[in-house]
């Protein structure tokens, strides 16, 4: 298993508490896989780039307007976090649905 997130992110630090075993991918110090964005891109539509950081809102209505394998290949945090891949299996966030699908509370 695979968590992509930030390591200073409040979420993906719980994350890793609660999943100690998966392997932890800071996406500002490694880039994801291109196979693993296309991937999310395709499952998660426009949810895969968090539109509420402030990465997000300093950005300008052009660069708001870019493709989303674009933005996220510039600006790796603008990415929904955590990205969790296990196997096949792809999860955005940590929210109850994640966490059920994961059996763990």
């Amino acid at each position: 298993m695979l968590i992509y997130g930030l390591k200073t992110c409040d979420t993906c630090r719980k994350v890793r508490k609660t999943l100690p075993l998966a392997e932890f991918v800071d996406v500002r110090e490694k880039n994801v896989p291109l196979e693993v964005m296309l991937a999310g891109i395709t499952q998660f539509g426009t949810a895969f780039v968090n539109t509420r950081s402030t990465t997000w809102r300093g950005l300008s209505e052009v660069e708001q307007s870019r493709q989303p394998m674009d933005l996220l290949r510039d600006h790796p945090a603008l990415m929904k976090r955590p990205l969790i891949v296990d196997g096949e299996k792809m999860y955005l966030g940590w929210g109850t649905e994640t966490r059920a699908a994961l059996g763990v509370s």
